[in-house]
């Protein structure tokens, strides 16, 4: 069982009601055991961070990135996050938000690919 932080769990159940249109057009395409009978996880606190995707048996975050990410700061942020992930076994996919919006079936390849 993975180590989390317990003072994350009302943020990520904040951040599950607050999803984003990306996520919620991911959400509704993995959820139910649609990929390859996978479960995967939403907003699910994973160490010090909440992850937006985890599928546990194939050990798999899926990010979703928006605007935030891609300046100098939001980038260090992920590296080091990745970092983490990876040092406990976790395979990290990152997704651009509009990736997400204008080419879901490319982005459910990839992760189908993974699993």
């Amino acid at each position: 069982m993975l180590k989390y932080n317990g003072n994350l769990k009302k943020y990520a159940g904040i951040l599950r009601i607050n999803m984003t249109d990306a996520e919620k057009l991911l959400w509704s395409r993995i959820r139910k055991k649609q990929l390859k009978s996978f479960q995967f996880y939403r907003q699910k606190s994973i160490g010090n961070y909440i992850v937006d995707f985890y599928c546990p048996s194939a050990n798999i975050i899926v990010e979703l990135d928006g605007g935030q990410h891609y300046g100098l700061e939001g980038e260090r942020k992920d590296r080091i996050r990745d970092s983490y992930m990876n040092k406990i076994g976790l395979k990290v996919l990152r997704f651009a938000d509009r990736d997400v919006l204008k080419n879901i079936d490319s982005v459910l390849e990839v992760i189908w690919e993974n699993l």
